[in-house]
């Protein structure tokens, strides 16, 4: 397939932010940028959050409960 050469403006930060995901993805910028564009129009993104959202939602209880004990001193611990 041919390529075509797109040219937009950022923040530096956002430049830095994508160059390094890239990086860490072992993708070229242009090929990570693809990657999200074709994630976005096919849906993927959306249903990934809405699953992950689904997910808090449906397991709310637990999370609270784990943060709520993290939060208690225990019991039996003394200090030196």
């Amino acid at each position: 397939m041919a390529k075509t050469q797109l040219g937009a403006r950022v923040d530096q930060d956002i430049a830095d932010l994508a160059k390094k995901r890239a990086a860490d993805l072992g993708l070229s910028i242009g090929d990570y940028l693809a990657r999200l564009v074709q994630e976005d129009a096919s849906g993927l993104r959306a249903r990934a959050v809405g699953a992950a959202a689904g997910f808090l939602a449906d397991h709310q209880a637990v999370f609270d409960e784990a943060e709520q004990s993290a939060s208690q001193p225990s019991r039996g611990a003394h200090a030196a």
